[in-house]
């Protein structure tokens, strides 16, 4: 099961995933640091990751795609049906010079529920699964910063987000791309209706 909507007359418009009507070119905001340095994460609709690392500063570009299943070159139809093994996920390019590979590990936390294994939110299935996908030189800070959560004692269940090992990453279609601004409406009216932000303030609402 790839979707499921509590408020169908608004979701079915709306779901993550669904191609706008139109569509604007994608916008870049700001010169691109001198030197950067990527990372990708998966935490549910990629529309909604996206749209939350491009507001932690240091972050330079965000792009939504897909990673960590077995079959080349996949598309959104091949990967929604949940055979494929990928993750909706995003590839980050940040400055090192503003913000740790660290640093964006120990923010990944707080815009996703690690503490949900079927999925995130409203989106259900192993397409949505939370991770963490990490290069050899990375994998030690996202354990550490894993097991600081963990050792937190912060959540109220059991942290299940894994760190993978980094994957090839396949850029998803373009409509995908820059879809909270390019169609803010759609954008606000899932992410509202799939109770993103509500299961986020219940889940952290204890965590200082």
């Amino acid at each position: 099961m790839n979707r499921l909507f509590t408020l169908l007359a608004v979701i079915v418009l709306a779901a993550c995933g669904a191609p706008a009507a139109q569509s604007q070119p994608q916008n870049q905001t700001g010169p691109r640091p001198a030197v950067t340095q990527e990372a990708v994460f998966a935490g549910g609709c990629f529309w909604c990751v996206e749209h939350d690392f491009k507001s932690i500063p240091g972050v330079a570009e965000v792009l939504s795609g897909y990673t960590g299943g077995h079959t080349p070159d996949p598309t959104y139809q091949d990967v929604i049906t949940e055979t494929t093994g990928h993750y909706e996920a995003v590839r980050v390019t940040f400055d090192p010079a503003r913000i740790t590979y660290r640093q964006l590990v120990d923010r990944y936390w707080r815009l996703i529920d690690p503490t949900d294994a079927g999925g995130q939110f409203c989106d259900r299935g192993s397409s949505y699964r939370s991770a963490i996908f990490a290069s050899p030189a990375q994998k030690a800070d996202a354990e550490a910063s894993r097991a600081a959560l963990v050792a937190s004692n912060r959540l109220t269940a059991p942290v299940v987000t894994p760190v993978l090992p980094l994957a090839r990453f396949y850029p998803a279609e373009e409509y995908h791309r820059d879809y909270a601004k390019k169609n803010a409406i759609r954008y606000n009216a899932y992410r509202a209706a799939c109770g993103r932000d509500a299961r986020l303030r219940q889940v952290w609402r204890s965590a200082p």
